[in-house]
């Protein structure tokens, strides 16, 4: 396991998903949630996750590049470019999807990792986002 602390939480990768771009997607990804109330860095699978309540919604898959959010509106996505989202079998019968951190738009990815946030997080927390 290899360990950085960038100062607001404490990343942990295993060695499989270790390398300078998955350092830098996870670091676009993390400037994005941490700003949602009650969102924790944690792991999940053994890769580095974000949850709100303990609850998983958001983490990068073993390959470093692949991000797993929840989405409610993933076949829209999917319809919209499915080179950046899109899902594997495993994904089939879960309220899954999965998103390439190399191609997404950062405001894709915003409005992704918000609806994520939203589909776990507790009724206070949403109020509290809303303020």
């Amino acid at each position: 396991m290899n360990q950085r602390n960038d100062g607001r939480f404490l990343i942990t990768f295993n060695y499989k998903c270790m390398n300078i771009d998955a350092l830098a997607y996870w670091s676009n990804v993390a400037d994005i949630v941490m700003q949602f109330p009650g969102t924790e860095a944690g792991t999940s699978y053994g890769t580095p996750a974000f949850k709100v309540n303990k609850k998983l919604f958001a983490r990068l898959r073993e390959d470093g590049k692949t991000l797993v959010v929840f989405s409610n509106e993933r076949d829209k996505w999917m319809q919209q470019n499915p080179s950046v989202f899109f899902i594997t079998d495993h994904y089939k019968n879960y309220p899954m999807m999965l998103v390439d951190l190399a191609t997404v738009k950062k405001k894709d990815l915003q409005s992704l990792l918000l609806a994520s946030w939203q589909i776990k997080a507790p009724g206070r927390l949403k109020k509290d986002k809303k303020k």
